[in-house]
């Protein structure tokens, strides 16, 4: 669909309409100049038939915080409102006059879609503004606007109104924030997902049949993991820093407690004792407990981030079947291990020579 094609019911007319990039949404406007005045229609669905649809002006910044927004939605007699709020930040949104005079505001809803319309007074002389656009699937109470989702399209709904020209000019970041998120994705799938897994199975079950050739495959395999991860880490760091105020609480509180524990890890590297030592029992178990609590925390965060991410059910359930053939394959191998080692155990008659018959004690183990 395009502006173009759209009429109203109304028999409003407008000067300019845009397609805008994100969201399927539209805007119809005429500015006059003379005397500031913007009058719209934006023209948007919302994620569900009860939801909500969103079009306002950002007067300090080009993000969502700071926006003053004209908010349409039912109510809980199933009648369309406009009503305004002020987004002061991703998780406090006040309702309340705004900062522009906002006049002949009202809102229609036709063919699953919902229009407002409005008049804005903006400030004289004023040539382009940043305009910001949204849509949401829950209204509280019938009153209130829920929180929208954070998928690209969502963190990328705005741009600038360019007033002269009549056009809508995009600010150009998605392109890096898109690039950023998928390689953090990749780097963290391929680390923490994929080769530390890899990296345990060849410690366990290898030493068996391929010793000590297993410990040089083991350690590569684990330290280029942690490269990746860090690489990583790294990146999600950046993005944090591109989109300030949105959080993903959980899936950055498992990443620092995987980095962190990771880190140990590699320190258990330098800190390995030889195998007589007295002290070697007790860095076994400070490294094969470090090391099942990496593998556990990169496996939850792999499906937190593929929750985030949402790359098509393909690609997580592909991870799925990853970790099937992986976990057949562990459980085929520690099988065949403990039958290795039972067989090698000394038998009874064995045992006995262990021991001197004359004074019963028992000789050193060689």
């Amino acid at each position: 669909m395009s502006c173009i094609t759209q009429k109203f019911t109304n028999n409003k007319l407008y000067q300019h309409c845009n397609d805008l990039p994100h969201l399927n949404c539209y805007i119809h406007w005429t500015y006059n100049p003379k005397i500031s005045s913007l009058n719209l229609a934006f023209v948007a669905t919302p994620t569900k038939s009860d939801g909500w649809i969103s079009w306002g002006i950002n007067p300090i910044g080009t993000g969502m915080v700071g926006t003053q927004s004209l908010i349409a939605f039912k109510t809980l007699n199933d009648t369309i409102v406009v009503k305004t709020f002020k987004l002061n930040s991703y998780k406090s949104i006040v309702q309340g006059e705004l900062e522009y005079r906002v006049s002949n505001m009202e809102a229609m809803y036709s063919n699953e879609m919902m229009v407002i319309f409005a008049s804005v007074e903006l400030p004289k002389g004023m040539r382009e503004l940043n305009q910001v656009w949204q849509v949401g699937s829950l209204v509280l109470n019938g009153k209130f606007p829920g929180i929208h989702d954070f998928q690209l399209e969502n963190l990328n709904s705005k741009g600038k109104l360019d007033l002269m020209k009549g056009k809508n000019v995009n600010y150009g970041l998605e392109d890096s924030m898109a690039k950023n998120r998928n390689i953090h994705g990749i780097l963290n799938i391929v680390s923490w997902g994929i080769l530390f897994p890899i990296g345990i199975m060849i410690a366990r079950y290898l030493r068996t049949f391929v010793d000590p050739i297993w410990f040089y495959v083991h350690v590569t395999c684990q330290i280029s993991s942690y490269i990746i991860g860090v690489s990583g880490w790294a990146t999600g760091l950046k993005l944090g820093s591109q989109s300030k105020g949105i959080m993903y609480n959980s899936h950055r509180d498992f990443g620092i407690a995987l980095f962190c524990l990771a880190t140990l890890q590699v320190f258990a590297l330098f800190l390995r004792p030889k195998k007589e030592h007295k002290y070697r029992f007790y860095w076994n178990m400070y490294h094969h407990g470090i090391g099942y609590g990496v593998l556990v925390l990169g496996i939850i965060n792999v499906f937190k981030g593929l929750e985030i991410l949402q790359p098509g059910n393909k690609w997580k359930l592909a991870y799925i079947i990853f970790l099937s053939i992986i976990g057949g394959i562990a459980l085929i191998l520690e099988a065949i291990t403990w039958t290795i080692v039972l067989k090698k155990k000394p038998g009874k008659s064995n045992i006995n020579k262990l021991y001197d018959g004359q004074n019963g004690r028992q000789q050193p183990l060689t």
